[in-house]
């Protein structure tokens, strides 16, 4: 219960904060005219603040996707996975609504779409959303797995995190949001009584996560960290 409280509130920082600076990204009265490298900064920070304040208690996933790809490469049960899901979504949701009390549905709460996202007047392609989805969520759980779950960049592992976080959306911003988080994406939707879109951000997303999870898992672990059986063979390979 600890750890899914800790997700519930990181992820309602995550999306309050992320969100909240894509609402008034605008330029107009009212707005920040922070822009895309504003929104794209406030995720970053928001992130960094989250690994520090609640890494040790939950691995601060704050992401369905990520959950999904520790779970994947078998560094979390299954059991404790939906728990963290579940107050990830429930986490977003409140800081959605909240947002919609203070700064309204004409603001349209951060959401995270694109020129690729299929909208009302405009088809979009959901193929490229999933793709681009999935591409920048592979980027994002490989660096919470190597420098959270296994902690090779020490105390600059917040720091790490929260610029590929920002990188990516930098890059993938103006095509879908670049969310990189099915959670992120589903609270102003469900705000906003749209979900028609959500679909393709659970599809990359989680499929993002999963490759990275099983590919660093699989490829790239130190040996010194892998199953004792395999760890086994291959210091005894360096032997021979």
């Amino acid at each position: 219960m600890k750890a899914a409280l800790a997700e519930l509130i990181g992820t309602f920082t995550l999306v309050f904060i992320g969100a909240g600076t894509g609402a008034l990204a605008g330029a107009a009265p009212g707005g920040s005219g922070a822009g895309i490298v504003g929104v794209a900064f406030a995720h970053g920070l928001a992130l960094m603040v989250i690994v520090y304040s609640w890494g040790s208690i939950s691995g601060a996933h704050v992401n369905p996707a990520v959950t999904f790809g520790v779970a994947s490469a078998g560094r979390m049960t299954w059991d404790k996975a939906i728990a963290y899901w579940i107050a990830q979504f429930a986490g977003a949701v409140v800081a959605a609504y909240l947002l919609l009390w203070l700064v309204g549905a004409e603001s349209g709460l951060g959401a995270t779409t694109g020129s690729l996202t299929p909208l009302p007047g405009a088809p979009g392609d959901p193929l490229k959303v999933i793709v681009l989805e999935g591409v920048l969520t592979f980027f994002l759980v490989i660096a919470v797995i190597v420098s959270g779950v296994h902690g090779r960049n020490g105390n600059m592992a917040g720091v790490a995190i929260g610029l590929v976080l920002t990188m990516d959306i930098l890059a993938g911003g103006s095509l879908t949001g670049a969310s990189m988080n099915p959670a992120r994406t589903f609270g102003p939707a469900l705000a906003l009584g749209d979900l028609s879109y959500v679909w393709m951000y659970l599809v990359g997303p989680l499929a993002g996560g999963a490759i990275a999870g099983l590919l660093h898992e699989k490829y790239f672990l130190p040996a010194d960290q892998k199953p004792p059986v395999e760890a086994a063979d291959s210091h005894g390979k360096r032997r021979r």
